[in-house]
């Protein structure tokens, strides 16, 4: 398949069409938004913004950047680029969004999955983040992925143009993804499993609470059903205790722990983990 740069982004303002003149793009109202030396772009109007730097801060992305550079959850991006390449037809062009992306490190993998992929359709990928710290680490990753500043409540993406999004732990927006997703299109969503980390959440909490998976049978309402479930369980082995703090920064177990918790879990010197994610795949009709 061919890989082609995305054209279907749209202005965060007035939702249509940007086109790309030299290093800006610009709507036909005259909106422009500069691409950035690093190869992105900020489409996050400040009206959009719920806080003064929404998203995750530089040392949240260090960490994330840090830990994932390990390898440790690397079963979880392979899992998830197999899963979307179930859904990728070579013959027929397809545009990826990662909703939530961090800083590129899961759809990277996926990327790289899909780039030989036989046939002679078109792949475009897109991945958005409202952290600017990371999608500036993002775009180091790979110059062929369109890389922007966003937000999943308003995703500035023309309406019907995306033909897989994928969530990785991420602000779930039904609302926001089905204005994007084209007919037919898949909502693939990594998310994690009721025992995923439960060995470092029984040293964090005095009580762990065992956590279902929420109902999606509500967005049956809005046209998007629930068409595949997939789980993906094993150990990590055993981490030392720079993983284990890079960990801790990157998930919100760290901000939600009281003092105490925090500190057991950051003088941890190793622990051996269970991973436990569930993959769910959404299809709008």
């Amino acid at each position: 398949m061919k890989i082609v740069k995305a054209e279907n982004l749209a202005c965060p303002i007035d939702g249509v069409e940007l086109i790309c003149q030299e290093n800006q793009l610009i709507c036909e109202n005259g909106h422009s938004f500069d691409i950035a030396r690093q190869g992105y772009v900020n489409l996050l109007p400040v009206q959009h913004k719920r806080s003064k730097e929404p998203g995750d801060s530089k040392q949240m992305v260090s960490a994330r950047a840090s830990f994932l550079s390990t390898g440790v959850y690397a079963p979880i991006a392979n899992k998830l680029a197999e899963l979307v390449d179930s859904y990728v037809s070579g013959n027929q062009s397809t545009c990826l969004l990662d909703a939530g992306c961090g800083d590129g490190y899961y759809f990277d993998i996926m990327f790289k999955h899909l780039k030989d992929k036989v046939g002679q359709g078109e792949l475009s990928f897109i991945g958005m983040d409202i952290s600017k710290p990371a999608i500036m680490a993002a775009a180091k990753r790979n110059k062929l992925i369109t890389w922007i500043v966003g937000t999943n409540r308003q995703p500035p993406i023309l309406k019907s143009s995306v033909n897989i999004i994928v969530c990785v732990f991420g602000f779930q927006s039904f609302e926001g993804f089905y204005d994007i997703l084209a007919p037919g299109g898949k909502i693939i969503l990594v998310e994690p499993g009721a025992n995923h980390l439960k060995e470092l959440r029984e040293i964090i909490y005095a009580e762990v609470k065992r956590s279902e998976p929420s109902n999606l049978s509500h967005l049956e309402e809005m046209g998007l059903y629930l068409v595949e479930e997939q789980l993906l369980q094993l150990k990590t082995g055993v981490i030392d205790n720079e993983q284990i703090k890079s960990l801790l920064l990157m998930t919100p177990h760290f901000y939600r722990a009281n003092k105490e918790g925090r500190a057991i879990a950051t003088n941890l010197q190793k622990i051996d983990l269970t991973i436990d994610i569930l993959f769910r795949v959404l299809e709008k009709r």
